[in-house]
């Protein structure tokens, strides 16, 4: 992978293919590698720029609180380091509430919006103390306790949930504590999207017990030209799941 330095952070990255800008983004507590299988399947229709969110994989992270914007700081650093102006972004789950709040920032700088198992409403009040009830047991009993529980709600295909608690064992408590309390603090970007100028198409398995797809619903309704993509059988991890249909969905942002 590639590393650049940006926000106090080291970003790391991988960028394959030619075409129009795309960077993929991957959900919590996962890394890059989530997007492989689609990757394959996108290369020769995009510049697909594949990043580690701070803390995951091999980027690092700080240990002071961080925002969602913040995260999307990171993102806009490597785009200016790949001297990229405009961009199409996918994000799964956390990595949509990550695009989202780069969009709202940087919306000059969009040429496209997916959201993959994701949702542009904030946290519940109990959503929110989840999350930072969830940290607190992190901090006294380690990412394990995410390893053990999260993997059967990610998917049903036991190849999805080995892969996945692979990734997560290999997360820094610090990193997966930070972005816990930064989608704690999310806001809520229902409004904003509902006046999305730019293209925007949602990718949701109906079988997606984390988020469900009511959310992607709720967000066709406030904004009927977005793209609809519900996929039968699906659970919160569709581009491994079903990796060939997610990429025909993000062949929409192609020129």
């Amino acid at each position: 992978m590639k590393k650049i330095q940006t926000n106090n952070i080291t970003l790391a990255y991988e960028r394959i293919g030619e075409g129009t800008p795309l960077m993929l983004i991957h959900g919590y507590p996962l890394d890059h590698t989530i997007w492989n299988e689609v990757a394959s399947l996108l290369e020769n229709d995009f510049d697909l720029i594949l990043p580690d969110l701070r803390g995951f994989g091999q980027s690092t992270t700080v240990e002071t609180p961080y925002i969602m914007s913040d995260m999307a700081d990171d993102l806009a650093g490597l785009l200016d380091h790949l001297k990229i102006e405009k961009v199409a972004l996918a994000g799964h789950s956390m990595g949509g509430y990550v695009a989202l709040a780069f969009a709202k920032k940087y919306s000059q700088r969009v040429s496209g919006l997916g959201l993959v198992s994701s949702q542009a409403a904030a946290d519940s009040p109990e959503g929110k103390d989840r999350r930072y009830q969830t940290a607190a047991d992190i901090a006294q009993k380690g990412v394990g306790i995410v390893a053990d529980a999260m993997p059967p709600k990610l998917s049903a295909d036991v190849r999805v949930q080995v892969f996945a608690r692979a990734l997560i064992e290999q997360q820094s408590p610090s990193a997966v504590m930070g972005a816990l309390k930064a989608m704690a603090e999310r806001e809520d970007l229902m409004s904003y999207i509902s006046s999305a100028t730019f293209p925007v198409t949602l990718i949701h398995g109906n079988e997606d017990v984390l988020i469900p797809i009511e959310r992607a619903q709720e967000i066709k309704a406030v904004l009927p030209s977005a793209g609809f993509v519900e996929l039968q059988g699906a659970g919160h991890m569709p581009m491994m799941e079903f990796a060939k249909e997610v990429a025909e969905g993000l062949k929409f942002f192609a020129n």
